[in-house]
C-alpha cells in the first residue's frame, strides 16, 4: 500500500456505469482553537513497515497490525516476509500484508493452474500461519486479470486456518465503473475486511492537491458503505504528505530544448568539461505541499463516524502527528 505514482483513481481509464458526479460537497473543518472531539472506532488498523517495528508504540490505541511487508520476486516466489516476533509485545491482531505492484508479474502469478500460482499459494499460506491474519495487496492488476483475481482470493480464503482473519485492500472508488478488476461487490463476500485505500486522489504525477480531500473521502465512504458494508469495511486514513513542484529541470532533453534552456535564463557561460560542453543556470521553483495535521484527521474521523464507520485503517505508522492518539478511542460501535 505504499503511496505510488499509478493512478489511485484508476476508474477514470474505463467506462462509467454511474454518470458523473456532482462536484464533491465541501466539508467543515474544526475550528483550532476549540478542544477536538475523541472519535470512537471498534477497529483502528494501522501499517507497520519491517524496519520501523518501533513505530507501533505500546498502548496505541491500534487493534489490529497490519505488517507490511512479504513481496514478490521477478519469478513469482514469496520473498521479504518480515518476522512476526518483532512484534512480540503488540497485544492486537498481527496481519501479514503481500504486496505487488508490477503489472507484468501480477498476471504472470495471477495463471489459474499454473506450477507459479500454485507455489505462491502454498508459499503464502505457509507463511502466513504464524500471523493472526493476512492481507493482499495487489495494486496493478491488468484489466482483463480481475477473474484470476477473485479465483486467487477464493484458493487462499480456502487454505486459510479458522479463525484466521482475510483482508485486501483495494483502491478507493466514488462510483461503480465497468469491468473493475476491484470490484467491491464481487471480492467483499471472500473477505472478511477490505480496507479502502483512501488517499492519494492527488498523487506524486497529477496536479497538485490534497492526499484526500474531504469531500472525495466523503464520496468514497459513502460508496465503500453502500457496497461492502459497515462490517467489513475498514476505511483508510492518510498519516502522509505530498510536495509538487512547479518545474521538473530532472529530465532529458533535444538539443533545440538546451539551447531554448540556456537562451529563456540567460546563460552565456558555456564551457566544456574534458570536450563535453556543460552550463549552470539558477531557476525559481515553486514548491506546493499539502499533509495532514490533527484537526483535518480529526474532522476526516468525525466525518466517518458520523455516516457510520466502524473500522479505521492508517498509512502508516510513523508517520503522524502524535497528537492524533489522543483523539481515538477503541471500543464497541
Amino acid at each position: 500500500m505504499p503511496p505510488s505514482n499509478v493512478d489511485a483513481n484508476s476508474a477514470n481509464s474505463v467506462s462509467e456505469i454511474e454518470p458523473e458526479e456532482e462536484p464533491y460537497p465541501e466539508v467543515a473543518l474544526p475550528e483550532e482553537a476549540k478542544q477536538l472531539p475523541v472519535s470512537q472506532f471498534s477497529e483502528v488498523w494501522g501499517y507497520v513497515v519491517a524496519g520501523s517495528e518501533n513505530a507501533l508504540r505500546s498502548r496505541l490505541p491500534v487493534s489490529d497490525a497490519a505488517y507490511f511487508g512479504a513481496g514478490i520476486d521477478i519469478y513469482g516466489n514469496l520473498t521479504g516476509v518480515p518476522n512476526r516476533r518483532k512484534l512480540g509485545n503488540f497485544p492486537g491482531r498481527v496481519h501479514l500484508v503481500v504486496a505487488d505492484n508490477s503489472r507484468p508479474l501480477t498476471h504472470f502469478i495471477l495463471i489459474p493452474g499454473s506450477d507459479q500460482r500454485r507455489a505462491l499459494v502454498n508459499d503464502i499460506l505457509r507463511a502466513s500461519s504464524g500471523f493472526d491474519g493476512l492481507q493482499i495487496n495487489f495494486e496493478n492488476i491488468p484489466p482483463k486479470d480481475g477473474e484470476n483475481f477473485l479465483s486467487f482470493l477464493r484458493e487462499l480464503r480456502e487454505g486459510l486456518a479458522p479463525g484466521q482473519m482475510f483482508s485486501v485492500a483495494l483502491y478507493a472508488r466514488t462510483r461503480r465503473i465497468a469491468a473493475d478488476v476491484y470490484d467491491y461487490a464481487k471480492i467483499a463476500p471472500l473477505v472478511d475486511r477490505i480496507l479502502v485505500m483512501g488517499y492519494d486522489e492527488h498523487w506524486s504525477g497529477s496536479a497538485p492537491g490534497p492526499i484526500a480531500s474531504m469531500g472525495w473521502s466523503n464520496r468514497v465512504a459513502a460508496h465503500s458503505l453502500s457496497v461492502i458494508g459497515k462490517e467489513k469495511l475498514v476505511m483508510g486514513i492518510p498519516f502522509y504528505g505530498r510536495a509538487w513542484a512547479s518545474y521538473n529541470h530532472s529530465r532529458a532533453y533535444v538539443y533545440s530544448g538546451i539551447e531554448r534552456i540556456a537562451r529563456e535564463n540567460g546563460v552565456a557561460d558555456i564551457r566544456r568539461e574534458n570536450g563535453i560542453p556543460t552550463f549552470r543556470y539558477d531557476a525559481k521553483i515553486t514548491v506546493t505541499v499539502y499533509f495532514e495535521d490533527v484537526h483535518s484527521l480529526s474532522a476526516r474521523m468525525e466525518m466517518y463516524a458520523a455516516m457510520g464507520v466502524a473500522k479505521v485503517g492508517f498509512w502508516r505508522l510513523g508517520q503522524e502527528t502524535p497528537a492524533v492518539w489522543n483523539l481515538i478511542n477503541l471500543g464497541n460501535r
